[in-house]
């Protein structure tokens, strides 16, 4: 599958994910595009299907690519497994992270909220970020991980909050004020050390460090108005998200 391909993916499954990854040059692009693209394939499979056997064997099927991947042989044709491919050998990303997403996934099936939640964003958004992070920088680096990791835990959270009304209506039950409350200071308190670690990033990782720049006005507004985020507060206007992410983009920042 060609990069443009996966961009389409992304563009129509994880429109965040595609304008920040659009903020980079063409050969950032080519590294996100099929870890965006990936992730949204596992993401989906807990709720393809109501059949819990068929939701596994989607994510079994996703194992034994990464295992292909790894062992050097010939990766089964499909629109995002070769691509993906390409991306992990090329930037020599750790297995354990990979199989840490799709572990994460099956947590969801059945459709409840994953228990506990902390390793469920860390083995989803968190380890997409420390993946795209290693993927656009083109090289292991640890300062960059763990900024990676805080943001993605931030941008996890806020995302996972801002998504309760959708699984509300997929019949997962409310959380509790007082979780989100807490799950939004959470996520504030990772947004400040990563904001330590700024000035060490490298310029090359920044275009998948920006997917989380929507995190700190749903967190602030989660911390504020907990018992308003299943009502829609954490979303803004088209305009402002968009004029949020320039923003950032001009001026070097995440």
């Amino acid at each position: 599958m060609t990069v443009a391909q996966c961009a389409a993916l992304v563009q129509g499954g994880d429109p965040d994910r595609f304008l920040s990854a659009m903020t980079g040059d063409e050969g950032a692009r080519a590294r996100l595009f099929p870890l965006y693209a990936f992730n949204l394939e596992i993401a989906r499979a807990p709720w393809l299907t109501a059949e819990e056997t068929l939701a596994r064997i989607r994510l079994q099927w996703w194992r034994e690519v990464i295992e292909e991947i790894f062992a050097g042989a010939p990766v089964r044709r499909h629109e995002v497994a070769e691509a993906l491919a390409e991306v992990v050998r090329a930037a020599d990303l750790p297995r354990a992270l990979l199989d840490r997403m799709i572990d994460a996934r099956e947590e969801e099936i059945g459709g409840q909220h994953p228990r506990p939640l902390s390793p469920f964003i860390e083995g989803t958004a968190g380890a997409l970020m420390r993946l795209s992070a290693q993927a656009a920088h083109g090289a292991p680096d640890a300062g960059l991980d763990a900024m990676a990791s805080d943001l993605g835990r931030a941008h996890g959270i806020a995302s996972y909050l801002a998504a309760q009304p959708a699984l509300m209506e997929r019949g997962l039950p409310a959380l509790p004020p007082d979780e989100i409350a807490a799950l939004a200071a959470t996520g504030l308190d990772s947004l400040e050390r990563a904001k330590t670690s700024r000035r060490t990033v490298p310029r090359a990782a920044l275009p998948a460090l920006r997917a989380a720049w929507r995190a700190p006005v749903r967190l602030r507004r989660a911390a504020a108005r907990p018992n308003e985020v299943l009502q829609g507060v954490l979303e803004t206007s088209e305009v402002r998200r968009r004029a949020s992410l320039l923003w950032r983009t001009l001026t070097g920042a995440i």
